[in-house]
């Protein structure tokens, strides 16, 4: 009776291999791009998640001259730095990145509508 081969049953995580694959090396940084309906017809565009060497006071001020708004750089606790555009700019800030070569077409997503 001594011999008997009993399994106990342990706590089973089913989010461990996600975990273990977002830790390591290759794991995609999305830039998301928002909208935020202010009043009425206005509109303002957000940018996060990009990388931390870039400047984002650089960038805002192409991103202004190119599509003729205003626009600033908040920084959120969260989030880190956000930029903030005028209008629905979320088209134009994906085809500017893009072209530019600060990220790649897979690595944007645009919320909103």
């Amino acid at each position: 009776m001594s011999d008997l081969d009993i399994q106990i049953p342990t706590a089973f995580d089913p989010f461990a291999d996600a975990n273990a694959e977002d830790s390591g090396a290759g794991a995609k940084e999305y830039v998301h791009i928002r909208i935020q309906q202010r009043n009425g017809r206005k509109s303002l565009t957000t940018v996060q998640g990009l990388k931390k060497e870039f400047s984002y006071n650089k960038i805002l001020k192409d991103l202004k001259k190119e599509f003729c708004c205003n626009g600033t750089v908040v920084q959120d606790p969260e989030l880190g730095q956000v930029i903030q555009l005028q209008g629905d700019q979320r088209k134009n800030v994906s085809t500017f990145l893009v072209q530019a070569g600060i990220v790649k077409k897979d690595n944007i997503k645009i919320h909103g509508f």
